[in-house]
């Protein structure tokens, strides 16, 4: 099969009957550890993906921002002069349409252009295939004109939380422009500064699709936010420089537990663990400790089953065949939750005996076979220069 440039290339002159000026690529990413801690100002460790989302691009001098999704197969277009004004439509456009607006805002024009995006991140399995998106096509519409790293995330992080109304973190976004082949990047959320991690042999990732995403993920990722915010409300009566679960120690957590909702005091003991396993991870990933990286993501799986509440049968159905086959070190569900994928690490040479039998258990319980990715960790966002 070819491959995406070479695809895109011949999509393009169908679609637009011309071919692509330039062509971009943005990755999707997996999060090895640290998760829900992004929008808590915590930290993080992805790693960008070989999977990612093409941009390729035209001018077309007609006055229109025009785009094809080749992965809907579907087209939308709007007049350039509109774009600052433009509603959300609930629809896939709305990551386009959110990042053209953000850079009118920004104040870069937005050209007269076709665009054409195809994505080798699947939807709906965690692995980010929005801020692929978005990040692929800022580069873009911005062409030739040079954006500082650090705003063109955070550019498409607005796009995300103001015009489509996903109150993420800037994880999803920062990981796809700072990206590091055969590494992952620690990521203070609160700082944006970043640590390359490199990661040690010995070891494969495989994610594994649950297949489902379940309708209750988008309103729990908002009741997260506001228990999350009901915590650290709690800590601040008595600690009033506390602005996030950042601020929150697990000695906090055992003070002020009384002064807490059940509920919220488990959301804060999640986040403030889950820091704790990040910087364990990353002294783990120093030394070569294949066991213990395995042994903190076991971990936090079962905070995100218990206190975070946003894992679900199929995802734990997931980790715990994982844990029982050989060559695995370690699993746990990656991404918002309630579907989506599971992150393993798996002994080199292990990686093909796992999946075959990770289907074979998925497939019987539930009647649908899996989708695994190996993840190669990748560089970040880019002009592919062989249009």
């Amino acid at each position: 099969m070819a491959g995406p440039p070479r695809l895109l290339r011949e999509v393009f002159r169908e679609r637009f009957g011309m071919a692509p000026e330039c062509l971009f690529r943005a990755p999707g990413r997996i999060n090895l550890i640290g998760e829900h801690t992004d929008y808590n100002l915590g930290f993080v460790v992805p790693v960008a993906l070989d999977l990612a989302c093409y941009t390729a691009v035209s001018s077309n001098g007609c006055g229109q921002l025009r785009v094809f999704s080749a992965n809907q197969n579907e087209a939308v277009e709007w007049p350039i002069s509109s774009i600052a004004s433009a509603p959300p439509r609930g629809h896939w456009s709305d990551y386009v349409l959110g990042v053209a607006r953000e850079l009118v805002r920004a104040g870069y024009d937005v050209p007269s252009c076709n665009l054409l995006v195809s994505s080798t991140v699947p939807t709906g399995a965690g692995l980010s295939s929005s801020a692929a998106l978005e990040v692929s096509v800022a580069l873009a519409l911005l062409g030739d004109r040079k954006m500082d790293p650090l705003e063109l995330a955070l550019l498409c992080r607005r796009a995300e939380n103001e015009f489509v109304g996903m109150p993420c973190g800037i994880m999803d976004q920062y990981i796809s422009v700072f990206g590091r082949e055969g590494a992952a990047v620690k990521i203070d959320c609160r700082s944006l500064e970043h640590e390359i991690v490199p990661l040690p042999p010995g070891m494969e990732i495989v994610a594994v699709n649950s297949m489902v995403k379940h309708e209750l993920g988008s309103s729990a990722y908002r009741d997260r936010v506001r228990e999350c915010g009901e915590a650290v409300d709690a800590v601040r009566r008595r600690r009033p420089e506390v602005t996030s679960l950042r601020d929150v120690t697990s000695t906090d957590l055992r003070t002020f537990a009384s002064e807490m909702a059940p509920v919220p005091f488990r959301r804060a003991r999640h986040v403030t663990t889950e820091n704790a396993r990040v910087e364990a991870f990353v002294e783990a990933c120093r030394r070569c400790d294949l066991a213990a990286m395995g042994e903190l993501l076991v971990a936090s799986h079962r905070s995100l089953q218990h206190d975070y509440e946003v894992s679900c049968e199929e995802l734990d159905f997931l980790v715990d065949t994982a844990l029982s086959v050989p060559g695995v070190l370690g699993a746990r569900m990656t991404g918002g939750g309630f579907g989506g994928c599971t992150v393993n690490l798996i002994a080199a040479g292990h990686a093909a005996a796992f999946v075959r039998a990770i289907q074979s258990a998925y497939r019987e319980r539930f009647g649908v076979t899996p989708e695994c990715y190996l993840c190669r960790p990748a560089a970040g966002a880019a002009e592919v220069r062989t249009v």
